[in-house]
């Protein structure tokens, strides 16, 4: 058998496989999911124990999740612009989009200090300390994001521009996992404003 054939069956046996890093992020995505479901589930039920305290959301929480959404377009946009080599607009939207992800995590801290301000420290009620847990665990994952981000940032800079397989699968998955954690926050907010 040639050289041709095989690597034409090795490509046709790939082809219909997930990649293997694609499967393992997703098997990530799947356990930080039912990380979130444990914690949800838990607030339900604590909830319905009593007290109780019913507080409002900071506001700066739906500010968050439109910069969140945001930056979820940005990198979307930036995945399209490297595989269709326009490099200026795959290196602005890249930056733009850890920019947006750092917002977040600012504007997340500042809900956080303003919860504070009322008196919704940490200790004072478990209403407010379920917020602060489930929040500032997914604002770790945002962290996470953004670490993946600048890994890109710092290949898209310090590369040559080149969009071959190897660095769009890397991207696919830093864009996979950065709407996965965009959605989780929107769902997130969701669920605590329908439970309030």
């Amino acid at each position: 058998m040639n050289k041709a054939m095989i690597e034409w069956r090795q490509e046709q046996f790939w082809r219909n496989r997930i990649h293997p890093h694609k499967f393992a992020l997703w098997v990530g995505c799947v356990s930080i999911l039912m990380l979130f479901a444990a914690f949800t589930s838990a607030y339900i039920v604590r909830q319905a124990a009593g007290n109780w305290l019913e507080f409002q959301l900071p506001k700066l929480f739906y500010l968050s999740a439109g910069i969140i959404a945001a930056s979820s377009l940005t990198l979307h946009g930036a995945y399209i612009g490297f595989k269709k080599s326009r490099e200026a607009v795959y290196k602005l939207l890249l930056l733009g989009t850890v920019l947006l992800g750092l917002a977040f995590v600012g504007i997340q801290y500042q809900g956080w200090l303003e919860m504070f301000s009322q008196g919704l420290n940490l200790g004072r009620n478990p209403s407010s300390d379920f917020v602060y847990v489930i929040s500032g665990v997914h604002a770790a994952h945002v962290l996470g994001g953004i670490a993946a981000l600048l890994v890109a940032v710092i290949h898209g800079f310090a590369l040559p521009f080149k969009p071959h397989p190897k660095r769009v699968l890397r991207l696919e998955l830093t864009l996979t996992y950065w709407h996965f954690v965009g959605a989780l926050w929107l769902y997130l907010l969701m669920f605590f404003i329908i439970t309030r």
